[in-house]
């Protein structure tokens, strides 16, 4: 009879997994639009304390500039610094633009992920009651008593109803 498992997989289940799942991660990367990468860059600049530290810097710099605190130069944005807040605004605006797609992406990536969880967990489900019901079978076939658990064993080897078990669910969680 042949392996219905691959032989890497049986050899070192752990490395195949994390294979898989590398593998799942490099296509969910290579799938993103140009938009989406140049937000993703973007955002990776951004969001760091260096560039924290040189908003900090640029600001300053340009109070200092223009409250006449350095001796000789001449302010080119008097208080209260129209053009920096313009500039400033201009700036929050298509950063928050960058940060909302790169999230947006993130948010459908994280959608595929529990779809697939959702999938392997109920393929899951099947094998298992597929060998509760074959356990119970053999069991029954040797003779062999098993009336202590024979409840919970039937009770787990019945088809799990996905909707009604989703419905069940939604009605005991509380509201938003």
């Amino acid at each position: 009879m042949k392996n219905p498992f691959p032989r890497r997989a049986a050899a070192n289940p752990t490395q195949y997994n994390i294979d898989a799942i590398a593998k799942l991660e490099h296509e969910a990367l290579d799938r993103r639009t140009r938009t989406e990468r140049v937000s993703d860059v973007v955002t990776k600049l951004v969001g760091n304390l260096g560039f924290l530290l040189a908003q900090l810097v640029l600001i300053a710099g340009w109070s200092l500039a223009n409250l006449h605190v350095i001796p000789g130069l001449k302010a080119f944005d008097p208080f209260p610094f129209g053009v920096l807040a313009l500039v400033v605004c201009f700036e929050s605006v298509f950063l928050t633009i960058f940060v909302l797609i790169s999230q947006s992406r993130m948010a459908r990536q994280s959608e595929r992920r529990a779809h697939l969880d959702l999938q392997v967990g109920m393929l899951s489900e099947q094998e298992l009651t597929t060998i509760l019901q074959m356990l119970q079978k053999l069991c029954q076939h040797m003779g062999v008593n098993v009336d202590s658990s024979k409840q919970e064993v039937q009770s787990f080897s019945k088809t799990t109803d996905v909707s009604k078990l989703a419905s069940e669910l939604e009605n005991k969680l509380p509201e938003e």
